[in-house]
């Protein structure tokens, strides 16, 4: 796939072809299929994170061909509450797949994307709800708190704390914070980061790790000590925003520099970007195939966040861009994205994630060519309520009954919270 990393139109052609290749796999568009899904093997969360690049790619290039999808795609899966627990996810939802269509959803806040019409909540409502409910489910009682990774307890999972998902909680408590101007989402994501680094999962030093998670039935001490590009990613994004969020202070300014110098040194091989931990060995699964795409969304966001990041991430963008371009030139189409981009060419590799990584990447190259993400008091329009999901119901193993009530609006929002943590004893609450 030729590409001119200079040229707006060269980038924006670019990625039109590779949105197609990825709507190939889409099943909302076939005969009796799922709006808001794709076609097996690929899960519900695999959907928010390509809506998630694809709403970028609307905005970044300014391409209206897939915006009544993407709108139909994301009401679709917002479930009866609207806090993205849809009941065709409600057996088997995890709390990070929940987080990355949270994540998504922000993204529709940040860049003014179509707010849902009158009768329905705004995205922002929606972002919210998705806060509440994973914020209720904060587990004081194993390893000092933290998310498990599944929400059901009869999910293979539910024991084990991943950085995924408290990462991104981190990041979609940051990010409301820096929107609506309210501290106590910002007090909630120096809660979910000190956690993860109390825990041993983000280890800060020069060259930071970010590792996959553990059990609590060993109180979280058997780290499983993996790296992956998005739990990197996820985390960088999260102290992005919530160095902009409390104008570049320096305690933010060094743990970013940490983190971002971890990704640089590990899921990058001679510039060029790479999923580390399976990639040189031919493992990598369905999900790890996807991973590279929000890992350049989070690096594109931070430079644009964090602007002394970005003579750093903009170069890494490039090379990688590049590279990504030239992998696409497999397929019946001439145009099929590969997975291992330092090859240069089309490696045999095929699928959904392959497209989205190539889309994230590429699109990336005019992250500082369009306005910055929104605040409201920049002129973000989406509706929002900051009560949302609160009388939804999940089970788990804690509930946090928040009650926040949005006071007068003078500038930003001030939103005050009462946190009040109920822990059951050993026993699981569960609400019908």
């Amino acid at each position: 796939m030729d590409l001119d990393t200079t040229s707006k139109t060269s980038i924006c052609d670019a990625t039109a072809l590779i949105q197609d290749g990825m709507l190939d796999y889409y099943d909302g568009t076939r005969y009796g299929g799922a709006v808001g899904m794709f076609q097996s093997p690929y899960y519900w969360w695999h959907a928010g994170e390509a809506f998630g690049g694809m709403l970028e790619n609307w905005f970044l290039c300014e391409n209206e061909t897939y915006q009544e999808l993407l709108y139909d795609a994301l009401l679709a899966q917002t479930g009866s509450n609207y806090d993205y627990i849809p009941a065709n996810q409600t057996m088997v939802e995890g709390n990070d797949d929940q987080g990355i269509w949270g994540i998504t959803v922000m993204g529709a806040v940040e860049r003014n994307f179509t707010d849902p019409d009158e009768g329905k909540p705004g995205w922002l409502a929606m972002v919210q709800a998705v806060f509440n409910t994973m914020y209720s489910r904060w587990d004081s009682e194993h390893c000092g708190g933290g998310l498990r990774w599944q929400i059901f307890t009869w999910n293979s999972g539910y024991n084990y704390k991943n950085t995924v998902s408290n990462a991104c909680l981190f990041q979609i408590a940051a990010r409301l914070g820096r929107y609506t101007g309210n501290s106590t989402y910002l007090d909630v994501a120096e809660q979910v980061f000190d956690w993860l680094v109390d825990v041993g999962y983000v280890v800060l030093n020069d060259t930071a790790n970010v590792f996959d998670g553990a059990e609590i039935d060993t109180n979280c001490t058997d780290i499983t000590k993996i790296e992956w590009t998005y739990n990197h990613g996820i985390v960088l994004g999260g102290l992005a925003y919530m160095y902009n969020a409390t104008n570049g202070t320096s305690q933010w300014e060094t743990r970013l520099t940490q983190i971002l110098n971890g990704a640089k040194a590990y899921f990058f091989k001679d510039t060029i970007m790479y999923e580390s931990a399976c990639q040189d060995y031919s493992t990598c699964n369905t999900d790890q195939r996807t991973f590279k795409s929000i890992f350049s969304r989070m690096l594109g966001l931070t430079s644009v966040m964090a602007p002394f990041t970005s003579d750093t991430i903009d170069d890494l963008i490039k090379t990688s861009a590049e590279a990504a371009a030239k992998s696409c030139n497999g397929g019946t189409d001439g145009h099929t994205c590969g997975l291992d981009w330092g090859k240069q060419t089309n490696d045999g590799h095929y699928g959904l994630g392959e497209q989205m990584s190539a889309l994230e990447v590429i699109q990336n190259l005019l992250i500082h060519d369009r306005p910055a993400p929104y605040k409201e008091s920049t002129g973000g329009t989406s509706k929002g309520d900051a009560n949302a999901g609160m009388n939804s119901s999940t089970t788990n193993v804690l509930q946090n009954n928040l009650n926040i009530t949005k006071g007068g609006r003078a500038g930003a929002a001030i939103i005050t919270a009462i946190i009040l943590s109920v822990l059951i004893g050993g026993a699981v609450w569960m609400l019908f």
